[in-house]
């Protein structure tokens, strides 16, 4: 074999093994991810179709809710209300629709008023619409170096048990880098426009528009290097309610 076909080949081999190399490493990282990702317990596009089918599952979740309060098993339930344990399992589960008799026989059982099953029912459903430039600004610990915190929404009650702050963080040429935040919750960062590197614990990450960040804010975490100005970036902070971000 001639110098120069020995070359060729051993420059083909390189490349095709600089190739597998990196096919082996982005298939690497995608199973990975597939690995740590848990699965979803619920269908985010659910609907429930009826206004009827939503008081039932309201009704039985406050049928359930006050039973557990008193730490009754669904059978000791159906002893004292003579219903059947197929029936209550419907009930629970919003399945059926009881009867006034037999809500009747439930809140006498369950010693509280037949309104109460319908508490949840008739909760209002907030939502908020924030036109664009009309976000709050707020201050928070990283305002003081020059990190602009604006709010995106907030609503006060709600049914989930979890407070979410949606912030929009610009950074600009007044903006320095600030000591690591760290707080209960979890955290949600999504780039829009500049260059950032960010930290969380022993990490870095250089996020460009796009990218995003999803962490346990108990750790350390903030922006460790403002790479291309200005910076703007999506921040969603949620927790358990009765409990602060930063």
């Amino acid at each position: 074999m001639s110098k120069d076909k020995a070359a060729e080949k051993n420059g083909h081999s390189k490349k095709n093994g600089k190739a597998m190399s990196a096919a082996v490493s982005a298939g690497a990282a995608k199973s990975a991810l597939s690995h740590v990702s848990p699965p979803l317990h619920q269908d985010p596009h659910a609907v429930r179709d009826t206004r009827e089918k939503v008081l039932e599952v309201a009704i039985g979740h406050e049928v359930r809710a006050f039973r557990k309060k008193l730490g009754i098993t669904v059978a000791d339930l159906a002893s004292a209300t003579d219903i059947s344990l197929g029936m209550l399992s419907k009930i629970e589960n919003g399945i059926t629709s009881p009867s006034l008799t037999t809500l009747q026989a439930l809140s006498r059982a369950l010693g509280v008023p037949v309104t109460a099953f319908f508490r949840r029912f008739e909760e209002e459903r907030n939502a908020v619409f924030v036109k664009s430039g009309e976000g709050v600004d707020v201050e928070r610990r990283g305002t003081r170096a020059g990190h602009q915190y604006t709010l995106l929404g907030h609503i006060g009650s709600d049914t989930s048990g979890v407070t979410v702050e949606p912030y929009l963080i610009t950074l600009s040429e007044d903006s320095d880098v600030f000591p690591t935040f760290q707080h209960d919750g979890m955290e949600f960062l999504y780039m829009l426009e500049g260059e950032v590197v960010y930290r969380h614990s022993n990490n870095l990450y250089r996020m460009t528009p796009g990218d995003s960040l999803f962490f346990d804010a108990d750790a350390p975490h903030g922006p460790e290097e403002l790479t291309h100005l200005p910076i703007k970036y999506l921040s969603i902070i949620s927790y358990p309610r009765g409990r602060g971000g930063d």
